[in-house]
């Protein structure tokens, strides 16, 4: 296979990655009978010179979707790299597994840091990665890294939030998003899973309900909310972790996929792995009495291959999910059941909210669609983007 040509191209960076900036201190240096021409004439006014955050690399655009954010993909001597897949992120090292069995630890080349992105990270759990190792007649070249990443490729499946104004991707290349909550200890939020379905759809991977503990209910009080989104075709499965129920089926369901596991605090998804893959010894941790929240015990994304084939990302507890990159008008083409009428409304920015002739309003009304739905949809947009 040919690979692709590369040249120069223009790439922004980060303003705290951009080198040399403006001197603040110019007056001291000013004497009198100085011009103030001397003082300045090293300053370059154009976009040319070291205060532009723009700089010529080896490398190649790359599309804005694809890429997530990185519109550049950089160049490497892929003949001296190797690939593999980062499996988890800690502070300024990664996780590699090489496509040749052997895991690295890896730190991140400078130039790739200090690109503009509007993500948190750089690197994040599942990418797919050019990484240099550095070995000498097998011997790491440092202490702290046996590798150093080169580039990212191109990210497909991804779960992201807003996080501090920008894209938190929590994962990336994955097939499904097992979306967990908890019957009791926390108790159950829609709402919260609402979120997660509609990033789910945004990002085109299929979302999952696993309701765990069940064991501590009687599950008649769930069918409602079950019957519910059984009706919009997604698939819903109670477990329970303590006594094994549907662990089996929860097995089977991950085998040969790329899954992340994603739910508040607390909610059980170290146990539920713990019980799908005996002896894998995840942390897990008890709910806080006093606020009914789960405490962080897995604190970074982590990819774990499965025996009996595919991986799971266990992600950090989440008590609050900000949606990314999704505005208000998009949120109900976005949820199955509003679908169908958003067309039908007079206005064609219509909100389904205080409008006149309101085709998603009128199917509440006509019980077409599910009251307990269309609140979740205001919910949505009053917590969230208005």
């Amino acid at each position: 296979m040919a690979k692709k040509r590369r040249g120069n191209v223009r790439a922004n960076f980060r303003k705290k990655h951009q080198g040399r900036v403006r001197r603040g201190d110019l007056t001291r240096d000013f004497h009198e009978g100085d011009s103030q021409d001397d003082a300045v004439q090293s300053e370059r006014l154009t976009g040319k010179g070291e205060l532009t955050r723009k700089r010529t690399i080896q490398g190649a655009d790359a599309s804005p979707e694809s890429a997530a954010g990185m519109h550049v993909q950089l160049s490497v001597d892929e003949d001296k790299m190797q690939q593999g897949r980062v499996l988890s992120v800690h502070g300024l090292q990664s996780k590699v597994l090489g496509d040749d069995g052997v895991l690295y630890a890896c730190a991140v080349r400078q130039v790739l840091k200090s690109l503009s992105t509007s993500q948190r990270n750089v690197i994040v759990a599942g990418d797919r990665v050019w990484f240099r190792p550095e070995l000498r007649d097998g011997v790491s070249l440092k202490s702290e890294a046996d590798g150093m990443i080169e580039r990212v490729e191109p990210r497909t499946g991804m779960i992201s939030r807003t996080s501090r104004g920008r894209q938190h991707v929590l994962v990336a290349n994955i097939d499904a998003m097992l979306i967990i909550a908890s019957a009791e200890q926390p108790g159950i939020k829609p709402a919260l899973i609402d979120r997660m379905i509609l990033t789910a759809h945004q990002c085109e991977i299929e979302p999952i309900v696993i309701i765990n503990k069940v064991d501590l209910i009687d599950l008649v009080e769930l069918q409602p909310l079950i019957g519910v989104y059984s009706a919009l075709g997604y698939r819903v499965l109670p477990t329970s972790a303590e006594t094994g129920q549907n662990v089996e089926y929860l097995r089977a369901l991950l085998k040969n996929r790329q899954t992340a596991l994603a739910g508040q605090s607390g909610v059980g998804k170290s146990s539920l792995l713990n019980a799908v893959q005996p002896g894998l010894g995840l942390a897990i941790g008890a709910v806080s009495s006093d606020n009914d929240k789960g405490k962080h015990t897995t604190t970074a994304s982590q990819l774990i291959p499965l025996a009996d084939g595919g991986a799971v990302f266990d992600t950090p507890g989440i008590r609050q999910f900000q949606l990314w990159d999704i505005s208000a008008s998009e949120v109900a083409g976005l949820m199955p059941d509003l679908r169908p009428y958003v067309s039908g409304c007079r206005y064609p920015d219509c909100l389904h909210l205080a409008e006149d002739d309101c085709a998603v309003k009128n199917a509440v009304a006509d019980a077409r669609i599910d009251a307990r739905r269309y609140d979740a949809y205001c919910h949505l947009l009053e917590e969230e983007l208005m």
